[in-house]
């Protein structure tokens, strides 16, 4: 299978939502791929456009500024998990799901795994009802097919509920080794 670029669609290929509302929003965000390739998590293989998007499920906040990721994983799911949440911390964030946070990285889905655990679900719970997900990750990945429910992505996106802003306010790029 391929996208519309002629570029393989890898059955190991994982998405990951990144995005930021504290501090410089677009370095946070942007330096996601690197810091995956410098601490051994995975190859990045691409990276949406950013995208500037209201804080969905959580106490009223400053705007997040959000991509999505096209890596390699080559961590197990558990390790992975770990890794991405010491990357947070690492990069300063304190807080939870309700607070503001310079960095945030959830797992939107690994290949085809479908995993149900104490402490990690893939594909993400939310990622379906979430247009700062689906948006770029459809830009990226416009043949996307959910795994757990066979959906594709045009699919999910026009199911959507709600009224959720989801502005395009960049196309740069991180650079890839």
């Amino acid at each position: 299978m391929s996208d519309e670029r002629g570029a393989d669609l890898n059955a190991s290929s994982a998405y990951l939502s990144v995005g930021s509302n504290l501090g410089n929003r677009e370095i946070a965000v942007l330096g996601v791929p690197r810091l995956l390739e410098e601490l051994g998590v995975g190859r990045c293989a691409r990276i949406s456009s950013l995208y500037e998007t209201a804080p969905v499920g959580c106490a009223p906040m400053g705007f997040f500024i959000n991509a999505v990721v096209e890596f390699e994983p080559l961590l197990c799911p558990g390790d992975l998990l770990k890794r991405l949440q010491a990357i947070e911390k690492q990069v300063g964030r304190k807080g939870g799901h309700d607070e503001s946070r310079e960095l945030d990285i959830d797992i939107v889905t690994l290949g085809d795994s479908i995993i149900r655990s104490e402490t990690l679900t893939v594909p993400h719970p939310a990622y379906r009802d979430r247009a700062f997900v689906l948006i770029p990750l459809k830009e990226i990945a416009p043949r996307f097919t959910c795994p757990a429910t066979g959906r594709c992505i045009d699919d999910i996106i026009s199911s959507l509920s709600g009224n959720q802003r989801v502005a395009k306010v960049s196309a740069r790029k991180a650079v890839f080794a």
